[in-house]
């Protein structure tokens, strides 16, 4: 499957009948089983919907950090972002990608 950044809002957890998605470095994954976390009223509710991966990569919940854009992240960051990328990849399926 592949979504726009547009049609991947659609999936944020504000529909009950949509799964939730979240996308990094382009990848998207359903974390609909960690709705708890990721839907309406979650601790990570604003990664829903997007690319997280400068957010991730930051460690930031910043709405403006959640983005695609990898620019002007250290090492260290990348390797922090890494590390979420295969967290998630242990969790949760991946979907599709963002185009």
């Amino acid at each position: 499957m592949e979504l726009t950044k547009e049609q991947l809002k659609q999936f944020d957890g504000s529909d009950s009948n949509k799964p939730i998605y979240v996308a990094i470095k382009g990848r998207i994954f359903d974390v609909t089983t960690g709705k708890s976390f990721y839907g309406p009223g979650g601790s990570y509710c604003m990664f829903a919907g997007k690319d997280a991966s400068r957010a991730l990569g930051k460690m930031s919940k910043n709405e403006e950090d959640v983005i695609d854009s990898l620019d002007g992240l250290t090492d260290k960051e990348m390797g922090v972002l890494d590390d979420w990328e295969k967290k998630f990849e242990a969790k949760y399926p991946v979907v599709g990608r963002v185009v």
